[in-house]
C-alpha cells in the first residue's frame, strides 16, 4: 500500500473522528448504563460489577444503547487527539489544526478530577478490575500522564506559559497522593491510583514518562530523582528474556504488547532526558523482546505473548508510536509498514472509516471504541506521518 493511500486512510479516519466529535463508547464503560443503575444490590457486589463490564467488552454485538450507556469524552482520548493534532500542526501549522489543539486543551481543563495535589484526570466510567474498583473520575497515573503530555506537546506549540505552570501541578499529584511499594534499595513503584497499592510496571514509568518530561523544562532535581528510582524498580522485574509482565500480583502475570510499548517508550523517554544510560541494556533487551514476540510475518500483530488470538488494533497503534518516541521508526519500516497493511486490510471499516476493535479466531468485534482504537490509530497515523514528512525532506 502506498504512503498517499495510507495518508487517504487516515483523512478517512480523521473526518470519522471529528464528525463524532471525539465522543464515543469504550469497551470498560458497562457500568454507566441507566439500567444497572437500577439494581443497587448487585451495584455493591464487585463481582457482578465485573462480570458486567467484561459482558459488554467482550460482546460483539453493542448492546449500549439499549442499556442506557451515552457517547461520552473519555479524558485520556481527548489527550490522544490532541497529541495527534499537536503532531498534524508540525507536518501542517495551519490554523484549522490550531483550532483543534485549543479546542482539546480546554475541553480537557473542563473534566479534570478535583480535591488533589494538583491537576488530574480519571476515566468518564466507574471500573471494576481484579484488584480494586474505581469510581467515575477517580484520577489515575495513566490517564493524568497521558494527558499532561499531551498538554505539554501542546505548550510545545503555542509556548503559553500557562500550560506549563498547569501541567507541573500534575506532578504534585503523583509525587503526592499516590501511593508507593518500596523495595530494599529503597526504589519504588507508584500505585494507580490514590485509591490502591497496587504495583503495575507500566502505570508507574507513565508516571515517570510525566516527570521526566517537565524536568525538561524546570530541572527540578527531585522529579529527575524520583524517577530513576522508579525505573529502577521496574528494571529489577524484567525478565532474563527482556520480558515484563504487567505486574507482580499472581493475577496480573500476563505478558502483553501494547503495555510493554509503554515501558519501553517511558524508559527511553527518561534516559534521553536525563543523560543517565544505566538502563540501556535493559532497554535493548526490551525492544528485542518486543519487536521479535508480538508480530507475526505476516503483519498480523499479537496481543499477548503465547497466544495468536486476540488482535486488538490498540497495538499497531503503539508499535508506530513506541518507535517514533524511541526515534526508530525509519529503522524498522519494514516491520510498521507490513502490520499497518495487515490492519487496514482486516481490520477496518471501508466505508466509514473507523476500526474494529479486537478479532478472536471465529469473531471479530467490530464496534467502534473512541478511546480504545480511533484514538490511538489517529495518534498512530500522526506519528507515521510526521516520520516519513521529516524523512522525505
Amino acid at each position: 500500500m502506498t504512503k498517499e493511500n495510507i495518508s487517504l486512510i487516515f483523512q478517512n479516519l480523521k473526518k470519522y473522528c471529528e464528525k463524532e466529535q471525539f465522543k464515543g463508547y469504550d469497551p470498560f464503560d458497562g457500568l454507566n448504563s441507566k439500567v444497572f443503575r437500577f439494581l443497587p444490590i448487585l451495584r455493591r457486589i464487585g463481582l457482578f460489577q465485573l462480570l458486567w463490564i467484561q459482558f459488554f467488552k467482550r460482546s460483539p454485538i453493542n448492546f449500549r444503547r439499549i442499556a442506557g450507556i451515552d457517547k461520552e469524552y473519555n479524558p485520556k482520548g481527548l489527550g490522544l487527539f490532541l497529541s495527534g493534532y499537536c503532531n498534524l500542526y508540525k507536518i501542517d501549522p495551519s490554523d484549522e489544526n490550531l483550532a483543534k489543539i485549543n479546542f482539546l486543551v480546554a475541553e480537557i481543563k473542563n473534566c479534570q478530577s478535583v480535591g488533589y495535589s494538583g491537576a488530574c484526570w480519571g476515566y468518564n466510567f466507574d471500573w471494576q478490575s481484579k484488584a480494586f474498583f474505581q469510581p467515575k473520575g477517580t484520577p489515575s497515573v495513566v490517564v493524568s500522564s497521558f494527558i499532561g503530555c499531551a498538554l505539554l506537546d501542546s505548550y510545545e506549540i503555542t509556548n503559553d506559559p500557562e500550560i506549563l505552570t498547569f501541567v507541573r501541578t500534575t506532578c504534585n499529584f503523583i509525587l503526592n497522593d499516590l501511593n508507593r511499594t518500596y523495595d530494599s534499595d529503597n526504589d519504588f513503584s507508584f500505585s494507580y491510583s490514590p485509591e490502591d497499592k497496587t504495583q503495575v510496571f507500566n502505570a508507574s514509568l507513565l508516571g515517570v514518562r510525566l516527570l521526566s518530561r517537565i524536568y525538561f523544562y524546570t530541572k527540578e532535581s527531585l522529579l529527575i530523582e524520583e524517577s530513576r528510582k522508579a525505573v529502577s524498580y521496574v528494571c529489577k522485574h524484567q525478565q532474563s528474556n527482556g520480558a515484563w509482565a504487567y505486574s507482580p500480583l499472581p493475577f496480573h502475570s500476563w505478558i502483553d504488547n501494547f503495555h510493554t510499548g509503554y515501558n519501553l517508550e517511558c524508559i527511553y523517554t527518561y534516559q534521553l532526558i536525563s543523560g543517565d544510560t544505566s538502563f540501556s541494556e535493559c532497554i535493548d533487551k526490551g525492544l528485542h523482546y518486543y519487536l521479535t514476540t508480538f508480530f507475526e510475518e505476516s503483519g498480523m500483530p499479537r496481543y499477548y505473548n503465547n497466544s495468536l488470538y486476540p488482535i486488538d488494533m490498540h497495538t499497531t497503534a503503539q508499535l508506530i508510536v513506541t518507535l517514533s518516541k524511541m526515534n526508530l521508526l525509519e529503522n524498522h519500516i519494514e516491520l510498521v509498514d507490513k502490520v499497518l497493511n495487515w490492519s487496514i486490510s482486516n481490520m477496518r471499516d471501508k466505508k466509514q472509516g473507523y476500526f474494529y476493535y479486537y478479532k478472536e479466531k471465529y469473531f471479530t468485534i467490530k464496534i467502534p471504541y473512541m478511546r480504545w482504537i480511533q484514538a490511538w490509530m489517529f495518534l498512530g497515523f500522526t506519528h507515521y506521518q510526521l516520520n516519513i514528512t521529516h524523512t522525505n525532506n
